[in-house]
């Protein structure tokens, strides 16, 4: 009765737009077939080697708390890990997106990270393997260095973030 595989993610949002342009136009996701369960949402495909893991993203009721708003931040889960190509693209999106990241080299691995937040302060982690890359190892500084536990989510920089990605491809 072995565990075969994570199926998906369920992330709240009080800007569906915003966190779906996150998704797709800055981290080149695509949207997924998502049933009508009637209130909004999307479902955003991850590729993996073994098919496809769904983001799911939902808006309105489902993702108010009792109080009408929806809780930033991943909870007790400090992160979501997610397999990536392209390190010098993404470090150049989050720029020009205007968005803060982290960086980390894992000690005695070829596995580089970035960190960056979504629009509802859900911390990723995309991983990279330099054999990959086809680059020189990065010089990580300290300012920009992962700290485990350190929030960097700034909400602020996520404001205009949709029209900021409309010019993404």
């Amino acid at each position: 009765m072995p565990i075969t595989g994570l199926l998906h993610v369920a992330i709240k949002t009080e800007d569906l737009d915003t966190t779906v342009a996150f998704y797709t136009r800055l981290l080149g996701l695509r949207l997924a077939p998502r049933p009508d369960f009637g209130y909004p949402g999307a479902w955003i495909a991850v590729p993996t080697p073994v098919g496809e893991a769904v983001i799911h993203i939902y808006a309105g009721g489902p993702a108010l708390g009792r109080d009408g708003t929806v809780t930033p931040g991943t909870g007790a889960i400090d992160h979501v890990s997610i397999t990536a190509v392209g390190w010098n693209d993404f470090r150049d999106r989050f720029a020009r997106a205007g968005l803060p990241w982290r960086e980390f080299l894992i000690p005695g691995t070829t596995y580089w990270q970035l960190f960056v937040y979504d629009p509802s302060g859900v911390q990723l982690e995309l991983t990279f393997d330099a054999h990959a890359e086809g680059i020189a190892t990065p010089v990580v500084t300290d300012a920009m260095r992962y700290r485990a536990g350190d929030s960097f989510f700034d909400r602020a920089a996520y404001t205009g973030l949709a029209a900021r990605l409309a010019a993404f491809a």
